[in-house]
Formats: structure tokens, sequence, C-alpha cells
């Protein structure tokens, strides 16, 4: 699995905003960033490379993305090497989603 070095990150920030909100309990918040060390210990990162950065700010202008989610997508592009249509883009968010099939990956979503 190739993720950008942002997602450990993202995702934390995720389980957080639903504890915040009241729409998981804390244990299961606990859960939640227990399972995401186990899976962050498997995965490959993708680094802010000068590569990503300029991506990124492509992806910017060309989609309306916030900032975490163009460096996502660079991320993705940079180690698609130039062949989208050769990785799977998990999203669960519609906008991201949206710009990565416009982008030419093959996008899984809920």
């Amino acid at each position: 699995m190739l993720v950008s070095w942002t997602s450990e990150i993202e995702c934390a920030s995720a389980v957080a905003r639903l504890e915040r909100a009241a729409q998981i309990t804390a244990a299961a918040a606990r859960t939640s960033l227990g399972r995401l060390d186990a899976v962050a210990g498997s995965w490959h990162e993708i680094v802010p490379l000068a590569s990503v950065r300029r991506s990124a700010r492509r992806l910017l202008r060309v989609h309306p993305l916030r900032a975490g989610d163009a460096l996502q997508l660079a991320a993705a592009l940079i180690a698609s090497e130039g062949d989208p249509s050769t990785l799977e883009f998990v999203c669960l968010d519609e906008r991201l989603a949206d710009a990565a099939l416009r982008e030419g990956f093959p996008v899984v979503a809920n």
C-alpha cells in the first residue's frame, strides 16, 4: 500500500473530529488509532519531494481541492510514475475522488 506522508495525520484528524463531535466514543477512538498504528507500520510512504509539491500546486489550480487533498493526489500521481490507470485510488471524499477520476485513477470509494 502506497500512501502520502500526510495520511497518518489525516486519518488521526478524522478520528479526533468524530470523537470531539461525540459520533464515536473515546474507546472507539483508541481502537481506531490502534488500528491506524498497525496499518501504518506496513504501508510505504511517498515523501514530500519537490515533484510532489509541484504536482500539488498544479492540482490546486485545476481541481477544487484543499491543500491536504492536493498533496494526497500529488503523491499518488508521483507513485503512478505517469500512468494513474495502474494504481487504485482509495478515497471517501467526493471532491478528491472526482479529481482522482479526472486525473485518470480508478477510484475505490464508498
